[in-house]
């Protein structure tokens, strides 16, 4: 595959990092991502795991170096292990430095050998607490058990296993420095994430909202926190923790953005490239992907979007409501 490194947005950031969702759906409905009566996409819109192939092969082949597969829950999505070993042959000759993937859990017994011997080598699982009945109350639907037992399967296959925790006011907010002590006691790096004003839910969105500020500040009561210049592909700034010689990240799309180095784009399941998670500003790309077997609309397509990657987001919460809540869910744009 020949490749042309030029996906440089307005700003001067190289866009070297794909998420792609391959599915809206998901076997949990968290009571910060969804309503508990979702309505799901018609199959006839999702891009098929062919389509997704091929996307990603334009993503690469344009300079995209790192890809996450995120849904919705990305192991619900049937034969998703096909892209998977897709994805692997750009592995396997260098195009690509990594393939990743941020799942609930639920699936990793299935699927956790396939994943590692597909060349995946790390993962985030996204778990909110470590008490069984608060976790039933977050995701409505899931099994700790089941999520721990997934867990257990994926240090087995080898996979790095990184936590990724919502910070929820009055809900898990007592539990993170626990929750921090296990992961690290495990040996697995953990990230806390404010939550962000995606999608209508059943709840008070404003009184789950928890400012990683007062995080930090409540861990800082029990664990030495020391600043590091450690970074991933991601948005998250990373702290050592003194005590267990552990990271511990803090994504702040709420108090303090990340734009300024944002070198990624997403890629909803239908097709349709968001350069920024916090802005409308999208690009169709099934059209032009079935318009042609040829990918120069796809190129074309994706050239534009690149083109519109905006300076930033404008994520706003406060006492007086939410203005800036964005209509489409999270696993719907995909995490």
């Amino acid at each position: 595959m020949q490749h042309v490194s030029n996906l440089v947005d307005p700003f001067g950031r190289r866009v070297d990092y794909l998420r792609v969702s391959v599915t809206d759906r998901c076997d949990f409905r968290c009571v910060y991502c969804m309503s508990s009566d979702m309505t799901f996409l018609p199959h006839g819109d999702l891009l098929t795991l062919e389509e997704l192939d091929r996307l990603c092969g334009a993503f690469i082949r344009r300079g995209v170096r790192r890809i996450r597969v995120s849904g919705g829950e990305p192991l619900v999505r049937r034969g998703i292990m096909a892209l998977f070993r897709s994805l692997k042959s750009y592995l396997d000759d260098g195009s690509l430095d990594e393939v990743t993937l941020t799942t609930n859990g639920s699936q990793l017994t299935r699927f956790a050998d396939e994943l590692a011997d597909c060349g995946v080598r790390r993962i985030n699982v996204s778990l909110d607490s470590l008490d069984a009945d608060k976790f039933k109350a977050i995701t409505r639907t899931g099994s700790l058990d089941k999520v721990l037992a997934g867990i257990d399967a994926a240090v087995r296959a080898g996979l790095k296993v990184k936590i990724n925790t919502v910070a929820l006011r009055d809900i898990n907010e007592f539990e993170l420095a626990d929750m921090l002590a296990w992961a690290h006691g495990r040996g697995f790096d953990m990230t806390v994430i404010e939550t962000m004003p995606l999608g209508e839910i059943d709840g008070d969105r404003l009184a789950q909202y928890l400012p990683l500020n007062e995080v930090r500040a409540n861990l800082a009561r029990r664990f030495t926190l020391d600043d590091t210049n450690y970074r991933t592909s991601g948005p998250a700034r990373y702290v050592t923790v003194r005590e267990t010689g552990g990271r511990l990240g803090f994504i702040t799309p709420m108090t303090h953005n990340f734009c300024e180095s944002c070198n990624r784009v997403r890629v909803t399941c239908t097709g349709t490239v968001y350069m920024c998670l916090g802005q409308e500003d999208k690009v169709d790309l099934r059209a032009p992907l079935r318009a042609s077997e040829a990918d120069d609309l796809l190129d074309q397509a994706i050239l534009k979007a690149i083109a519109h990657k905006p300076r930033g987001h404008d994520f706003v919460i406060d006492r007086t409501g939410i203005p800036s809540v964005k209509g489409r869910h999270m696993n719907t744009t995909g995490g």
